[in-house]
C-alpha cells in the first residue's frame, strides 16, 4: 500500500477455513513432516481467505463517495490514505491515495473488476438513472453464457457488472455461485440504492500477452484450478467469492501495458508459509527480501507476476482500525 512498504497477514500455520469446509486435503505442514517429503500445493497448503485489489486515486474522497454512496459498499477499514471496502463475502476493494501508494494515476489502468450480481437489469437501470458513465452497454442476447455491462468509476477504472447464466461453459462455476451469499448495502448508509441490489462475488480481470505462460504460473506456482475456460479468458477461484481472470490482451477490453495502476492482493492466515514457499521455490520475484512488519495493523510481502502485476499477500492483525474488517472476514 505504501511506497516504502509492502502490505498485510499473520503467521498462523492454518489453511483457510473455506478449504477445510470444502473437504480438500490439507498438507500436514510444519507438524513433524519434512517440507521436501511431500509435493507443495501453495493454495491448498497455505490458503487464501479473501481477495482484495488496490486501486489508486488523485481524489480519494470522491472515489470513496462513489463506491459507498452510489454502489453501497461499506468501509471495512479506514486507514486515512486507504479505504478497504467490503464487496462480497470474501471480496474487497481498497481505494488508495495515489500520492502515498505503490502506483500513480499516470500509469495505465490495465485491469477490470467484475461485480457478479443476480440483479443485473436492476443495476443497469439504477446506474443509468444516477448518470454513471457506461463504457459498454447492456445487451442481453439470449443464449450467451454471461451477460453484463461496463461502467466507469470516477477516475476511469472498469467495473463490469456481470451475471453468469446456465450454460455448458459454466457447469463448474454456477454451483459455486449458487452457494455464495449476496452482500446487500446497508439502507441506512446508501438510501439512494433500490432495495435488493447487491453483489455475490468478484472476478479480477488481468491482461496478458502470454496466456499459456500465465496459466502455467497460476496453476503450477500458485496452485489454482481453472473453473471456467472462455477460450481467450480463463477464471480461477482463489477464495469463496473471489476469482482471478487472465485475459488475452489482444482480445480483451485492455491491451497489454508494462506498468499497471493496480495491485492484486490475497489475504491469508499463513503469510509465513507463502513467503517461505515463494523464496524457496523462486515462485516469483519479490519486491523486498523480507516480510514487511513496520505497521502494527498488518504484515505483508509484495512480488511480481510474470508480466508485471504486483502481487501482495497480507494478514491483518488485531487492532482497533481492523475491528470491522476482521469481523467481516469471520
Amino acid at each position: 500500500m505504501l511506497k516504502q512498504r509492502t502490505s498485510m497477514s499473520s503467521s498462523m500455520r492454518l489453511c483457510a477455513p473455506w478449504l477445510a469446509m470444502c473437504g480438500l486435503a490439507v498438507l500436514a505442514f510444519g507438524c513433524g513432516q519434512n517440507r521436501e517429503a511431500v509435493q507443495v500445493n501453495p493454495l491448498r497448503d497455505f490458503g487464501i481467505t479473501a481477495n482484495n485489489v488496490f486501486f489508486y486515486y488523485d481524489n480519494l474522497e470522491r472515489a470513496t463517495e462513489f463506491y459507498t454512496q452510489t454502489l453501497g459498499l461499506s468501509i471495512a477499514a479506514d486507514y486515512g490514505f486507504a479505504k478497504i471496502l467490503h464487496v462480497a463475502p470474501t471480496s474487497y476493494i481498497t481505494l488508495v491515495d495515489a500520492s502515498k501508494g505503490m502506483h500513480t494515476t499516470a500509469e495505465p489502468k490495465t485491469v477490470a473488476i467484475a461485480l457478479l450480481t443476480d440483479q443485473l437489469d436492476e443495476w443497469y437501470e439504477y446506474l443509468e438513472g444516477e448518470n454513471v458513465e457506461i463504457k459498454f452497454e447492456y445487451d442481453p442476447v439470449e443464449g450467451r453464457p454471461h451477460h453484463g455491462f461496463v461502467a466507469l468509476d470516477p477516475e476511469g477504472y472498469y467495473l463490469e457488472f456481470e451475471r453468469f447464466n446456465e450454460h455448458p461453459e459454466n457447469e463448474h462455476f454456477i454451483p459455486l455461485l449458487e452457494k455464495t451469499t449476496t452482500i446487500f448495502p446497508d439502507p441506512a448508509l446508501s438510501a439512494s440504492i433500490p432495495q435488493g441490489l447487491g453483489f455475490k462475488a468478484t472476478i479480477l480481470w488481468l491482461y496478458y500477452r502470454d496466456m499459456e505462460g500465465i496459466q502455467h504460473f497460476f496453476e503450477e506456482h500458485l496452485g489454482l484450478t481453472m473453473i471456467v475456460d472462455q477460450g481467450w479468458a480463463k477464471i480461477y477461484q482463489t477464495s469463496p467469492s473471489g476469482y482471478i481472470g487472465p485475459v488475452d490482451a489482444t482480445r480483451g477490453m485492455h491491451s497489454y501495458t508494462e506498468s499497471k495502476a493496480v495491485t492484486v492482493s490475497f489475504l491469508t492466515a499463513d503469510l509465513d508459509g507463502w513467503f517461505d514457499y515463494v523464496k524457496s521455490h523462486d515462485a516469483f520475484e519479490l519486491r523486498l527480501s523480507e516480510i514487511s512488519e513496520d505497521d502494527e495493523r498488518y504484515r505483508a510481502f509484495v512480488g511480481y507476476d510474470p508480466e508485471g502485476y504486483y502481487l501482495e499477500f497480507d494478514t491483518f492483525l488485531v487492532h482497533d482500525d481492523n475491528a470491522r474488517l476482521l469481523q467481516t472476514m469471520r
